[in-house]
């Protein structure tokens, strides 16, 4: 097929143009789409692509993609294609995947020339909502798809990661992926800051180490359930990489993450283990008490980062330490009943709140708070 080679810096990917029913049958579809009376099924995905089983598990688990909002979009998508005339239906180009490596022969100058096609079915990074409401829209206008061709950019012959990147910048806004969700993806992207993939280390292993009080409690992405929740994993991040970016000078010199990473999760795992210790049995995840509920955990978080600037070391003994530092929070329980909770706590909202409650959780327990 005739594409267009586009170079830029270290990237090479290609631009060509479909006619829509053949590129309909060279692609596979992620998620489940509705029409009319009509669905499209979702790809069988094999457990060792894990490009795709990472875009289906975003799309299957954001708000975004569920099957309502998903219906109406292609719904809506369909009417648009339905009555366009004189403006293009597909103005934008449709990003597909491909790990093969494509052949590209140069026809001459301009880089135009000749691409190979793959093996398999191309991989929808952006654009899946668009092609599906095509599909539906040709179903019941087959003669159209003889007067529609989409746009496309082709990447091929790259890493799962370089997939995952593209992905998440093409769909990183508020209205497509969660920053619940962005924090999973850390890890893949070369863009990450740093002190963001530290924080987002912690989070995952007080999601999955054993020893962890928050182990499974925190609602994250591909989580084992969806209930016993009790603080979003964006939350607890943004708590951790704030005392993360407080202290990254020291942490870098220190080792960085390979040292760092381990240390300042035991930190924080026997912060919580101390808390649960001084709160009791009586009061910790129950429903009817606030203190792990987000507001008091991220409050917590904070009055880990202060105990910690002070009487981290040594690190034997420290949660049976932390217990009689903390020991005040006992007495204090029944402030964080959930019946008048709020008005115990006056605040103009949440981040106030927050606030309220880190100061008089670390007042209570005789703790200097980081002046701002």
């Amino acid at each position: 097929m005739q594409a267009t080679q586009i170079r830029q810096k270290d990237g090479v990917f290609y631009f060509v143009s479909y006619p829509a029913k053949d590129l309909l049958g060279k692609v596979r579809f992620i998620s489940r789409f509705y029409g009319d009376g009509e669905e499209i099924s979702p790809s069988r995905i094999s457990e060792d692509d894990d490009i795709a089983q990472f875009i289906a598990k975003i799309e299957r688990t954001d708000k975004a993609f569920q099957r309502a909002l998903s219906r109406s979009k292609v719904r809506q998508l369909k009417n648009f294609y339905e009555t366009a005339i004189s403006q293009p239906p597909i103005p934008g180009t449709v990003l597909l995947f491909t790990s093969e490596r494509l052949n590209f022969r140069a026809d001459g100058g301009g880089g135009a020339g000749s691409l190979g096609e793959p093996a398999s079915k191309y991989l929808i990074i952006d654009g899946q909502h668009r092609l599906a409401a095509l599909r539906f829209y040709l179903h019941e206008r087959p003669d159209d798809a003889a007067s529609i061709n989409v746009p496309c950019v082709i990447f091929d012959g790259r890493s799962e990661d370089f997939a995952t990147e593209m992905f998440v910048i093409i769909n990183s806004t508020p209205t497509r992926i969660n920053k619940s969700h962005l924090v999973d993806l850390y890890e893949h992207v070369s863009f990450a800051a740093p002190d963001r993939k530290f924080a987002a280390r912690l989070v995952e292993r007080l999601y999955v180490e054993g020893d962890s009080p928050l182990r499974y409690r925190i609602n994250r992405l591909g989580g084992r359930s969806q209930r016993d929740k009790w603080v979003l994993q964006a939350e607890i991040f943004n708590e951790l990489h704030r005392w993360v970016r407080g202290r990254w000078r020291s942490i870098q010199l220190a080792g960085g993450s390979s040292k760092e990473v381990p240390r300042y999760y035991a930190i924080i795992r026997d912060f919580f283990k101390a808390a649960k210790g001084v709160f009791g049995d009586a009061v910790w995840g129950k429903e009817n008490y606030m203190v792990t509920k987000p507001v008091t955990i991220k409050a917590m978080v904070r009055v880990c980062a202060d105990l910690a600037r002070d009487d981290a070391e040594p690190e034997a003994g420290r949660v049976a330490r932390w217990e009689g530092r903390l020991g005040p929070w006992t007495e204090m329980a029944r402030q964080f009943r959930e019946e008048g909770f709020y008005e115990r706590f006056p605040a103009k909202g949440e981040v106030e709140r927050v606030a309220r409650v880190h100061r008089d959780l670390a007042r209570a327990a005789g703790i200097e708070t980081k002046k701002s």
